[in-house]
């Protein structure tokens, strides 16, 4: 993913700050010489995060993606000015007796200790953890040989000078950026100078781990790799490509995904089924082909719940990958600011979702990929009272045109379930009743968040909105793939209009049957409340499949 450069201060090295930042920028510029269509990443923390930004000022004309771990850029606001002061008064080898001083050179000794047990480690079996942490905190007393006051004192000094050089410039930073701020931070006020930088620098978006410390590369639970590829980061050339750029998850994120969805495959036991060539219909996914190019086609459930079993179910039992043409509310930067997490449409990025629009359609297939449409799209999953599994599909049969183009396979699917899990209580309807709602609204639907007619001929305009739901005694999810549908051969015929809008009603009316298909088999299974399924489990043992209706 990154080929890593590491910039290493000696212990008895003084050099100053624009030292620092010169040191760091002849490397950056060699490196953008060389590859000069690539981005070069800067990954700052603390007072490298001042360096990394005092580089990016210097030099507006590299291409730099900027990754600021805690950034030193607080340090006005945070207890080490404090610190550094009272050390003036602390006599030798008193000076590291500081429970602050010691965070700030070390980090969280607990945390790195299970980021080592965590991460392989194999102690010998009468050791504890709390034995291999005591020999931790013994390799502490060597520190008073290597970490002098006087060192001490100069990086204090050293991340003051740095701080009041980048906060008088940050309106010149145009590099692009990622704050990432912890929020158990024991030093820096780094939540609020995340959301200061934010406003300050014009290309910057934050990510905040609130139990996370200082420290926070060396902590078992924080991979930076994978924040960078949720944040939308990573890109291999000066302008991000969703579709080239894109990294498969690793064994870890899927993990993460499918941990992610725990309590709602609990709640739910997702069925899935699929048709087989000969149109019987089987349990499991023996009927889902397993080469793209394909197109699946179907309902979006409310609040796309159907999402997270779906794909990550697929992807666990089969090993294919599909990847979702998402709305750009989940890629908008604004976006992130109004969610209750800015992280809050990570995992979809990091699971392989692009943001809709024909040309990533058409890259997609032409990868010979498993792409995701749904036509009906945010209308059918933020829908209305009275609406549930009912297409909102437009006109135009594109997505029948382009899979045709690339001899794509279409998959039309069902899912029914939400009903059995949630009532509506409010509905787009109701809360434009509300006052003051008119104004979240705006913010909502504001023109660059719409999708248009002329962006993807599948799509109209759809607004997104809150809903407002209320629980019930779980039932269960069912997922049905129809019959798959070829159109390889067929690009000639489907150049036509009438041709390619006679298989599009013939697609939409699969998924509509598909549809009615699970409604009328649900009522036949005996396991469709958690309650039975529950019972079941308690005799059978916990990881048993569940029994389900006779497809």
């Amino acid at each position: 993913m990154f080929e890593l450069w590491c910039l290493h201060i000696p212990v008895e090295d003084r050099t100053s700050f624009e030292g620092l930042v010169e040191l760091v920028e002849t490397t950056v510029k060699s490196e953008s010489s060389r590859a000069s269509d690539r981005p070069v990443y800067l990954v700052g923390e603390s007072v490298g995060a001042c360096v990394a930004l005092a580089v990016a000022v210097r030099n507006p004309d590299i291409d730099l993606v900027l990754i600021l771990v805690n950034p030193g850029t607080s340090f006005h606001k945070s207890q080490l000015q404090t610190l550094s002061a009272f050390l003036d008064f602390v006599p030798e080898p008193f000076h590291l007796t500081t429970p602050q001083l010691l965070t700030f050179l070390t980090g969280n000794f607990m945390k790195i200790t299970s980021t080592v047990v965590g991460r392989g480690f194999s102690p010998e079996e009468d050791n504890t953890l709390s034995e291999i942490t005591s020999s931790l905190l013994a390799s502490l007393t060597f520190l008073v040989d290597i970490l002098t006051k006087e060192s001490i004192m100069w990086k204090l000094k050293i991340l003051k000078t740095a701080a009041s050089f980048v906060n008088s410039r940050l309106h010149a930073v145009k590099a692009q950026t990622l704050v990432l701020a912890s929020g158990n931070d024991e030093l820096l006020p780094s939540s609020q100078e995340a959301e200061k930088l934010r406003g300050a620098i014009e290309k910057c978006r934050t990510r905040l781990f609130r139990d996370n410390g200082h420290k926070i590369l060396l902590e078992a639970e924080f991979d930076l790799a994978t924040t960078i590829k949720g944040a939308g980061y990573y890109r291999r050339s000066r302008k991000t490509d969703f579709v080239s750029d894109y990294l498969p998850p690793t064994h870890d994120e899927l993990q993460q995904a499918i941990n992610r969805d725990r309590i709602l495959n609990f709640i739910t036991d997702p069925v899935l089924l699929s048709t087989l060539p000969d149109g019987k219909i089987v349990r499991g996914l023996a009927g889902l082909p397993r080469e793209g190019p394909a197109v699946l086609v179907g309902y979006h459930m409310l609040l796309g719940l159907e999402l997270g079993p779906m794909v990550t179910g697929v992807l666990s039992s089969t090993g294919v990958h599909i990847r979702g043409l998402a709305h750009p509310f989940m890629f908008d930067k604004n976006s992130e600011q109004i969610m209750p997490d800015s992280a809050h449409f990570d995992h979809h990025r990091i699971m392989g979702a692009v943001p809709v629009t024909a040309a990533n359609f058409y890259k997609l297939l032409a990868d010979k990929e498993f792409v995701l449409l749904y036509p009906g799209g945010a209308r059918e999953a933020l829908h209305r009272k009275g609406e549930e599994y009912k297409l909102f599909w437009p006109d135009q049969p594109e997505f029948v045109r382009m899979a045709s183009r690339f001899g794509a396979t279409i998959i039309p699917f069902g899912v029914v379930g939400e009903d059995d899990i949630c009532d509506l209580l409010l509905d787009y309807n109701d809360l434009q009743k509300l006052p003051f709602y008119d104004m979240l609204d705006k913010v909502l639907t504001r023109d660059g968040l719409k999708l248009r007619t002329d962006s993807m001929g599948e799509l109209q305009d759809q607004g997104m909105h809150p809903v407002v739901v209320a629980p019930k005694v779980p039932g269960r999810f069912y997922i049905v793939f129809g019959k798959p549908i070829e159109t390889r051969g067929r690009e000639k015929e489907l150049r036509d209009r009438d041709e390619a809008q006679r298989l599009y009603l013939q697609v939409k009316s699969e998924v509509e049957s598909c549809i009615n298909y699970l409604k009328e088999k649900r009522e036949k299974d005996p396991y469709r409340s958690i309650l039975h399924r529950l019972l079941y489990q308690a005799v059978h043992g916990p990881n048993t499949e569940i029994p389900t209706f006779e497809p």
